[in-house]
């Protein structure tokens, strides 16, 4: 069975506050992105990588590339309006009968254990997403009250989120919806199932100079 993953690159990095999108940054000597494209041909290595650019960064990917003499073949895609239509975009480059993971451009330190099992873990009508618990207390706030919630019940998502490609097509085969924050939301609309295994915690997701900060020091101790 074919194996892929659409990595969602069409983001702006607004909260960088640079002009360089943050998947294009350095980290310890190249950019973050290509960082994340290894992880995953490093864990799976017949995978198929689609890359999801706007269409303002095609030519900055390409530069890139040969800058790096980054040597992984990769398919584009195009970015569409939300993170919902570059997936579907994604989608559309992706066989049928086949496995396909979606994944933040910006988590470049998702471990190969949590790769690998989120694949072999997968099922028909069952999506498999990484979670890890979260360390600090936990409020819900209405208005101008807040309650204490048990944190205990809840987990922390991240990517990649992986399914069979014949079920995810079908979940984004409709209209866009507010509360669909990530491909799990997606897919339960469908009434797919989700799965939950163990995140690692080191695949954060950098988005501010703070999570950079974090990144340098990660890389440097890996």
């Amino acid at each position: 069975m074919n194996k892929y993953v659409i990595i969602v690159a069409g983001g702006k990095g607004l909260r960088m506050g640079g002009p360089l999108p943050k998947q294009f940054l350095n980290l310890a000597g190249k950019p973050i992105i290509m960082h994340t494209i290894e992880r995953f041909v490093n864990a799976i290595g017949d995978i198929s990588v689609i890359l999801v650019l706007s269409e303002e960064t095609k030519v900055l990917w390409q530069e890139l590339v040969k800058e790096y003499d980054f040597n992984i073949n990769v398919t584009i895609a195009d970015g569409g309006e939300t993170r919902f239509d570059s997936v579907k975009n994604g989608l559309k480059l992706v066989d049928d009968n086949s496995i396909v993971a979606v994944h933040d451009a910006v988590r470049p330190f998702v471990s190969k254990d949590v790769i690998i099992d989120s694949f072999n873990s997968v099922k028909k009508n069952v999506g498999i997403i990484p979670v890890v618990e979260p360390v600090d207390s936990v409020r819900e706030i209405k208005e101008d009250e807040s309650r204490s919630i048990d944190r205990s019940k809840l987990r922390l998502v991240q990517t990649p989120q992986v399914f069979f490609s014949n079920d995810i097509k079908c979940a984004y085969n409709r209209d866009y919806e507010n509360f669909f924050t990530d491909d799990a939301s997606v897919f339960e609309a469908w009434d797919g199932k989700i799965v939950c295994i163990d995140g690692n915690r080191e695949n954060i997701k950098i988005t501010t100079p703070f999570d950079l900060k974090i990144a340098e020091i990660l890389i440097e101790n890996a």
